[in-house]
């Protein structure tokens, strides 16, 4: 019963959640919808020769991020953010690091 409730108790974190459900959807959406075709401008970015340095980049404002982000938050108790946030930082910190070894192995 207490799920039904969530939108009113916490209408600030119910909403992101569902913004990044929806992002998340979308992309795999996009990528369902056109798996064969490869002129799509974005595409074509995160493909070329230079996408070393983005996800570089990428890698290295995830480190910054995250080591400064959870060094505020804090990490005592059950009830803290520093779970949830560490969660977020493994999942995004995995897919950014594939693309970092996809763009220079793949070259």
């Amino acid at each position: 019963m207490t799920l039904f409730t969530l939108p009113f108790q916490h209408p600030v974190e119910f909403w992101c959640a569902v913004a990044m459900v929806t992002v998340i959807l979308g992309i795999a959406f996009a990528a369902a919808k056109s798996p064969e075709r490869r002129d799509i401008r974005w595409v074509k970015a995160i493909t070329s020769p230079n996408t070393k340095v983005l996800f570089a980049l990428l890698f290295v404002a995830w480190a910054v991020g995250f080591g400064l982000l959870l060094q505020a938050v804090p990490h005592t108790g059950a009830n803290s953010p520093y779970g949830g946030i560490a969660l977020i930082a493994l999942f995004s910190g995995f897919f950014i690091t594939m693309g970092l070894i996809w763009s220079v192995v793949g070259e």
